[in-house]
């Protein structure tokens, strides 16, 4: 975690200020150190790097590490399924098991060739048009982002596809975050490989209950992250506390009239980030200025189950073949 954010924070639980306590420290990153709250006592700890500010009364499932453990777990109790899994040839594995074995792979720290196993299972995963329709948002983000100087944040950062994109093509600082720090972790191992380590801080927290002071935040940047954030509530209304510009968000919608997703993303909740009209009623009502800009479409079908592992998916929506609309909510 860099120096230059210390100023930016605060306590998630009740906005008190932070006493610092440092230990380890690499130039102007902070390895190991704690910040204590003034005013309710709570402590949070920065271990490897990693600043963790997250609350323990907020819910939440992380499903990134549910689905992880299970897959290993599954493949520690049937080691052949493993050793096929791990060492078929990969041209004869289905582009899911592809998948499956990058990320084991990357847990491992073998990051060079989960990358290559990643980049041939990739296109097989999703249609051509969802590549380009995709591209063409991580691209615009970075443009808009060109030629400015402050900390970029990114929220919900996941696998660190639009982190990454800016690591390489921007000289502004860059901040990856996640409620995961098991995710974090595994994406700061990643970087050291790539070379990229010093262009990245890395932040645990909820953004449901962010650890920034009012107005801290000059642009703020999430890739796919809104629909991922469980029970959203006043999410909005604490990103707009928080941001004192811009938040551009790339993201896809789906039909509303959609017979098959539409029901789907409903029954569980995820109604307000997939449907255009809800996310742009939902931004408004939190005191956003916000339009959808850049849109493609693209069809979106199913991506494959595997055919190793009883029951892996790697994608639970789109359940039918389906249109998105993609776009960057650019939000003010």
């Amino acid at each position: 975690m860099r120096d230059f954010l210390m100023e930016r924070l605060e306590c998630p639980a009740c906005h008190g200020a932070l006493r610092w306590r440092f230990g380890d420290r690499r130039g102007d990153r902070l390895e190991e150190a704690e910040a204590a709250c003034v005013e309710c006592g709570s402590t949070y700890p920065v271990q490897e790097g990693i600043g963790l500010f997250l609350t323990p009364d907020l819910p939440r499932h992380d499903l990134w590490e549910e689905s992880e453990s299970g897959i290993a777990a599954f493949l520690r109790g049937h080691p052949e399924i493993e050793d096929k899994l791990m060492n078929s040839p990969i041209e004869s594995l289905s582009p899911a098991d592809q998948f499956f074995r990058a990320s084991i792979l990357a847990d491992r720290g073998d990051f060079a060739t989960a990358g290559e196993v990643s980049r041939l299972a990739y296109p097989r995963l999703y249609t051509s048009e969802h590549h380009a329709a995709y591209k063409s948002q991580i691209d615009f983000v970075v443009d808009r982002l060109a030629g400015e100087d402050g900390p970029a944040v990114d929220l919900a950062s996941g696998t660190c596809g639009l982190v990454e994109e800016m690591a390489r093509r921007l000289t502004r600082p860059i901040v990856a975050t996640d409620f995961s720090p098991r995710v974090l972790r595994r994406d700061r191992r990643r970087f050291d490989s790539l070379g990229l380590g010093d262009r990245v801080s890395f932040l645990a927290f909820d953004a449901r209950r962010t650890p920034f002071k009012d107005g801290a935040v000059a642009t703020m940047t999430t890739n796919q992250g809104l629909p991922n954030i469980e029970q959203p509530g006043t999410l909005l209304k604490e990103l707009r506390r928080a941001i004192s510009g811009t938040f551009l968000a790339v993201t896809s919608f789906c039909p509303e009239d959609d017979p098959v997703n539409g029901p789907l993303l409903r029954r569980h909740g995820l109604e307000t980030f997939f449907f255009k009209r809800l996310a742009l009623e939902a931004f408004a009502a939190a005191g956003w200025r916000v339009e959808a800009a850049n849109g493609r479409l693209a069809p979106a079908r199913p991506t494959p189950t595997s055919e190793l592992v009883p029951g892996a998916a790697i994608d639970g929506f789109p359940a039918a073949d389906t249109i998105l609309e993609w776009c960057v909510l650019m939000a003010r």
